[in-house]
């Protein structure tokens, strides 16, 4: 070999600046700082505590403290909540659609391959995002009812209440991570917005309109029975004990159910975003 040939090769690059091993801290710095740099996640966030905050304290104020001798004072958040849930499924949706609308999602997976880790960073943000908001907006709303409304006529009322609200806040959040999950299936913001807006509000009227042949009552009581408006209304203390033969399901059965819908859709999307091309 020529050693001139040698000398005038070029020489290996080594950059001063360090370049730790990407793990899974970075991954959720990105998808934070995308969370917080649209505009989507204020429209939607602040719908939600616009919905929750403002219905629930204009409940408390047209309410006396005998009101309060057979609920929660975190009920009047339920009612602002039922449609505050819709922003919570929105943002979910948003949060990976929005990327292949734009075709960000492409940038994210160049420069970060391992796209399991991108997905999980995901669930993380918007999760813990969507709960603490979500618990904040009813909390403000429990503890102006529990401030107001604090005389004898309201009865006792014991810290199982407030745990009771911190389930239909969890409720909320899968439901949430439920519509994160679908966006990832569908890639389509209108199509799983639409998706995940059957999933809440049809069942309902379903269950009813199945009520109405006798053959299919069973299954009509069956949905009435197990949908999000009805699990929410039993978790934030306005359970209805129904009729002998067929009592209501607990907080138990309705946890256990969105649990099971939202991690089977949780690991449907691992495995399709991890076989697809983007």
């Amino acid at each position: 070999m020529n050693p001139s040939t040698t000398a005038d090769r070029p020489k290996s690059y080594s950059s001063p600046l360090p370049t730790p091993r990407p793990h899974l801290g970075h991954a959720l710095a990105s998808e934070w700082t995308k969370m917080v740099s649209v505009r989507s996640t204020l429209w939607t966030l602040g719908s939600l505590v616009l919905t929750v905050v403002g219905a629930g304290l204009l409940f408390v104020v047209q309410t006396r403290d005998v009101d309060y001798a057979g609920i929660s004072f975190t009920t009047p958040a339920l009612f602002g909540l039922l449609i505050g849930q819709l922003a919570v499924i929105v943002l979910g949706v948003l949060t990976i659609t929005s990327e292949h609308a734009t075709g960000l999602v492409r940038t994210t997976f160049t420069a970060a391959p391992e796209r399991h880790r991108v997905l999980t960073a995901k669930y993380l943000v918007f999760g813990a995002t969507s709960f603490l908001v979500t618990a904040g907006s009813v909390f403000l709303v429990g503890l102006a009812a529990a401030l107001v409304h604090d005389g004898a006529a309201a009865g006792p009322h014991a810290a199982g209440e407030w745990f009771g609200a911190l389930k239909g806040i969890l409720y909320v959040t899968l439901l949430g991570v439920l519509a994160l999950a679908v966006g990832a299936l569908v890639r389509h913001s209108a199509g799983a917005i639409a998706v995940m807006l059957g999933v809440v509000t049809l069942p309902p009227v379903a269950g009813g309109m199945l009520t109405a042949w006798e053959a299919s009552t069973p299954v009509g009581q069956l949905i009435l029975q197990y949908n999000a408006p009805v699990a929410l209304m039993q978790l934030f203390g306005m359970s209805d004990t129904g009729s002998e033969t067929t009592p209501m399901p607990g907080s138990l059965a309705h946890m256990t159910l969105i649990l099971l819908v939202a991690g089977g859709a949780v690991a449907a999307s691992y495995v399709v975003v991890g076989r697809r091309d983007v």
